[in-house]
């Protein structure tokens, strides 16, 4: 493990069964959710601990209704990375769906694997902006709840320079950046005026 993303992560019904699941890195065994499935199935909720580990593979979940996200990761993990992403995308899920039940995932398959896709690249989250992610995922899902259709927007400009708490037709008459850029020259010089050592050291 990279020390930072997830190998893989699962949407798990009430028994433990797998409804969807994406594999990022292909590093954990496609039977690595039994585990779980027995801790599901013979323990309480309330004894389950939100983070496990088996072997050399971490395990983080949450609970959405009656569905059990789970992250797996091999080695050690940012485990708070990861309880973001998973929230955040439970709140992606519940933009598209109306509601996070396994119905509306059955429902809602081939979306449901688009964003996946485009939330996470081999286990690093993306983007994580419901926003965002409607601009260029325009599909009509089938909602459990009541809510506006998912309206044609324009195409995005660019994602990695959008941001959700950035207002749109914000513009500005130049785009300028101004960078102070300090650089310190060390030099070490022989009697012959022959240089020894010599190093520069800058800062922006």
């Amino acid at each position: 493990m990279s020390g930072l993303g997830c190998s893989a992560i699962y949407f798990l019904d009430q028994k433990g069964k797998i409804i969807i699941s994406r594999d990022y890195r292909g590093d954990v065994g496609q039977n690595i959710t039994e585990k779980f499935q027995r801790k599901v199935l013979e323990l309480e909720e309330r004894m389950m601990k939100p983070v496990f580990v088996d072997k050399d593979i971490t395990f983080m979940w949450i609970r959405i209704n009656n569905i059990y996200i789970v992250a797996v990761a091999k080695g050690n993990p940012n485990v708070a990375l990861v309880f973001s992403f998973l929230f955040k995308m439970k709140q992606v899920f519940v933009g598209y769906f109306g509601e996070l039940e396994d119905e509306s995932m059955r429902d809602n398959f081939v979306i449901t694997y688009e964003l996946l896709d485009e939330m996470m690249d081999f286990g690093y989250p993306q983007v994580t902006e419901t926003k965002m992610l409607k601009e260029y995922i325009k599909s009509n899902a089938n909602k459990m709840a009541k809510e506006e259709k998912i309206s044609d927007v324009r195409v995005p400009e660019g994602v990695t320079t959008s941001v959700s708490w950035r207002n749109e037709n914000i513009v500005h008459k130049k785009n300028e950046v101004f960078l102070d850029v300090v650089e310190k020259l060390n030099l070490l010089v022989s009697a012959s005026g022959n240089v020894l050592r010599s190093e520069i050291l800058g800062s922006v």
